[in-house]
């Protein structure tokens, strides 16, 4: 089997009606993190018409961004035209717009999103344990003008259900992530991982959760 091959009945598993191409739907995610507030994300994702929104809610602020194609609205607490002062105080900026776009796009589009250009599929698929389990493994890098860091993709033997995904920025020193996916959620067809735990390569340093519904 090779890495293409992998993808595919992955692909198969987690969109099998190919949904994911025109996706249109809403995603409520909680984000737990250790010491911080909760922080509520309502993400609003149009692939066919370019549009994009997320509104989050952390303690008392309530921030959103709207990405209609090139163009980008910040709203803080309901100002569709916060000041500098705010805009300063609370860093919200229209590249932290797009970085939420392609942010939330790419994780929750995932396995799908790996057939995007400039995404370099490896041909040797590894059989391999991670935590004590055995999984089919996928290493993915990008072209330069993409990104440097390395990925992994761990699928299930059997259902080829993603559980887990781990990146590096740089492999030698086992830097980056890797990120535990837990139960599904079914979105328009497509199962999206409900709960993904993240961690630390280096020392398995529990940084947060993030659970995701398909309604408030």
């Amino acid at each position: 089997m090779t890495g293409k091959q992998l993808l595919e009945k992955a692909i198969n598993f987690h969109d099998p009606n190919g949904s994911w191409e025109t996706f249109k739907g809403t995603l409520f995610v909680t984000m737990e993190t250790p010491s911080r507030p909760k922080r509520l994300s309502e993400i609003n994702i149009d692939l066919s018409s370019q549009l994009f929104s997320v509104k989050a809610t952390s303690g008392k602020n309530t921030s959103e961004y709207i990405v209609n194609k090139d163009s980008v609205q910040i709203v803080f607490n309901g100002d569709k035209n916060p000041s500098e002062e705010i805009l300063k105080k609370h860093r919200l900026t229209k590249a932290r717009a797009k970085m939420y776009q392609n942010y939330y796009t790419y994780l929750y589009g995932l396995p799908m999103k790996l057939k995007d250009p400039g995404t370099v599929i490896h041909d040797e698929v590894m059989l391999d344990k991670f935590l004590g389990d055995a999984f089919y493994v996928l290493k993915v890098t990008y072209d330069k003008k993409i990104g440097k860091d390395t990925w992994y993709f761990y699928f299930n033997t059997e259902s080829y259900q993603m559980e887990y995904y781990q990146f590096f920025h740089d492999e030698s020193k086992n830097d980056g992530e890797y990120i535990s996916l837990d139960e599904l959620e079914i979105i328009n067809g497509i199962k999206m991982p409900k709960k993904r735990a993240w961690y630390m390569n280096k020392d398995q340093k529990y940084l947060g959760t993030d659970v995701l519904k398909a309604s408030n």
